[in-house]
């Protein structure tokens, strides 16, 4: 693999720039694709946009940026596109700095700016070669997620259409399933979460990514958009816990014709008030009947100890004496009878009585 350290000015590098949104972002007189299809969006803050600024006016040296040699010989950004659109949104009046906005500086000032010289390592290579580089060089920075990764490795028709349907702002996922899948689009973190839940069982994201990579998405988009229709069908009240719930993967439950929205209400309002389980478990545990998603609230240790001295270290089950440390704390009445965690229904077994009755 070749790289070489070139100097790119800051005039070279905005001439030609566009910015059409899904359409890509290029600049260096058309010959620069600042945001290829595994890049992220634009994600920098206010704070980060303006320091690229700042020291670019300041003449302080910028992190190396380093480009990849396509096959046409146009070039794609693999490490700097947060920078390179913070110099290039400012030069072409995006935003102002301190007030200031580029074309209210002195020509001196301007000339400044755009004379400024960045450091460019440009790779040119395989696309293994590439794709090992990058993946070094995002150690350090702004790191990509791991879907993101996953876009570069599987870049094609298939990743340019989910980011359409999931990696926008206000990207239609978002419109659709804010309100029940956690993270940014931006991020990529609501298409992991739609191949999730689209993936056969057992099959790796990586797995699916590659047997799609040539295809659309559409058939992501509608599984996605049938899990949230679903959801809403069978739980029309919205609650907050509701967010981030695996729906995807209770989406074979959910799609049971015979559940029965009003009975399912009743019970999960009788759940929220239970100060004893995980709210967020409340669904699967409606929906698979399993108690483990409830993940009934434990003793503390308080209530362990004053069991423990109660009893005088005797379990209440096979009657023989042990050290605190061998016991473990039990409902004496489940939770599933109505049992509560508190000291009343506080009992200490030992280690071997306490699982040989969670058996049965």
């Amino acid at each position: 693999m070749k790289i070489d350290l070139t100097r790119i000015t800051i005039r070279d590098l905005v001439a030609g720039y566009s910015d059409d949104g899904e359409d890509g972002v290029r600049g260096y007189g058309g010959k620069l694709d600042i945001r290829p299809p595994f890049q992220r969006e634009f994600v920098y803050k206010d704070k980060q946009r303006n320091a690229v600024v700042e020291t670019i006016n300041k003449g302080f040296p910028l992190n190396v940026m380093y480009w990849a040699v396509r096959e046409d010989g146009t070039y794609e950004v693999i490490d700097g596109q947060q920078r390179t659109i913070s110099a290039a949104q400012y030069v072409k009046g995006d935003y102002s700095l301190k007030g200031l906005a580029f074309h209210n500086l002195q020509d001196d000032e301007r000339e400044r700016i755009l004379d400024y010289e960045l450091q460019v390592y440009v790779c040119e290579g395989t696309a293994s070669e590439k794709l090992a580089w990058f993946r070094i060089i995002n150690i350090a920075g702004v790191k990509l997620t791991n879907q993101e990764l996953r876009n570069a490795v599987y870049a094609g028709p298939w990743v340019t259409d989910a980011k359409r349907y999931f990696s926008r702002p206000q990207c239609p996922a978002y419109a659709v399933g804010n309100k029940y899948v956690n993270g940014s689009p931006i991020r990529q973190e609501y298409l992991e979460t739609a191949i999730k839940w689209h993936k056969d069982e057992g099959q790796t994201i990586e797995e699916y990514m590659g047997a799609h990579q040539e295809e659309t998405a559409d058939d992501l988009w509608g599984h996605f958009q049938a899990v949230i229709h679903r959801v809403e069908a069978v739980f029309p009240k919205h609650r907050q816990p509701m967010k981030g719930v695996d729906w995807g993967g209770l989406y074979r439950h959910l799609k049971d014709e015979s559940l029965d929205p009003e009975a399912l209400e009743a019970d999960v309002a009788r759940l929220m008030l239970d100060d004893d389980v995980k709210q967020a478990g409340i669904y699967p545990y409606l929906l698979t009947g399993e108690e483990k998603h409830l993940n009934i609230r434990d003793f503390t240790a308080a209530m362990k100890q004053r069991a423990f001295e109660t009893q005088k270290g005797i379990c209440k089950s096979c009657a023989k004496e042990f050290e605190i440390a061998d016991m473990e704390a039990d409902h004496i009445t489940p939770w599933s009878e109505g049992g509560k965690t508190n000291d009343e229904n506080c009992q200490m077994l030992c280690k071997s009585c306490n699982r040989r009755k969670s058996n049965r």
